[in-house]
């Protein structure tokens, strides 16, 4: 059974990150959503706001988990016990810095790292009811 982590802040979850949770949801056996808590950002919703949006949008999802985490990526996926890290690109800037990031990872822990581009750009406006967690 393979195992893949998305890792992400998730501040707000976007059309974007759906696209690349469906698409890995449909080549792995499990995907869990790996939202960071970052004490070194001020974010737009708490981490429980996210863990609930997260889990709201993906619902119809069966194969896929949403847990929060802090601390380094690789210590989770570890924990996770994941085959794969799934990286998120939206432009070049991006797989400059997770290029960066997975190979830094590599000399800890040798695991493959995949890069998943977001199909298109998404725009959106919505509005959030914190009360409700609802979009």
């Amino acid at each position: 059974m393979a195992t893949a982590v998305y890792p992400g802040s998730f501040d707000p979850i976007t059309l974007g990150h759906l696209d690349i949770i469906k698409r890995t949801a449909a080549v792995f056996d499990k995907v869990i959503i790996g939202v960071l808590i970052n004490k070194a950002k001020k974010p737009l919703f708490s981490i429980e706001e996210r863990v609930e949006l997260i889990k709201e949008v993906t619902k119809n999802i069966p194969n896929v988990e949403i847990v929060s985490f802090n601390g380094l990526l690789i210590e989770f996926s570890d924990k996770m016990k994941a085959d794969v890290i799934v990286r998120g690109i939206r432009a070049v800037s991006d797989f400059e810095y997770e290029l960066m990031m997975a190979q830094t990872n590599k000399q800890l822990n040798p695991r493959n790292d995949v890069f998943c581009y977001q199909r298109r750009i998404f725009f959106c406006k919505f509005q959030y009811d914190k009360r409700t967690c609802r979009i």
